[in-house]
């Protein structure tokens, strides 16, 4: 079954950085696009960057700049490098995929940006 586990979140200051990892399993990964999703208190979840099986990768223009998708096609992870973060960037942080028109998603990880 396909299995996404998120880790590296936690507690920030502002200016700080962070790196998240999805570690993924049960599926071909190298066939699929990756995403990693966040989810603020009372948000909705929205996109925050993709990085496609053949390493085409793109973010959403709030965290350009800053934040790096990039994938490990050997070791099936997916990370997302975050600088500069932000109170705003502070949410659930959560890894994804879609397969066969289903989408999965892992447990989430929490990051907290507070000084």
């Amino acid at each position: 079954q396909v299995q996404l586990v998120e880790s590296g979140g936690g507690l920030v200051q502002p200016g700080g950085s962070l790196r998240l990892s999805c570690a993924a399993s049960g599926f071909t990964f190298s066939n699929y696009p990756m995403f990693w999703y966040r989810q603020a208190p009372g948000k909705q979840r929205g996109l925050v960057a993709g990085i496609s099986s053949s390493l085409s990768a793109s973010s959403v223009d709030s965290v350009k700049g800053r934040f790096t998708i990039s994938r490990d096609n050997a070791k099936n992870t997916v990370d997302l490098q975050m600088n500069s973060l932000q109170p705003e960037d502070t949410a659930v942080y959560y890894c994804s995929t879609i397969i066969s028109g289903l989408t999965y998603w892992g447990q989430g990880s929490q990051v907290t940006v507070s000084s």
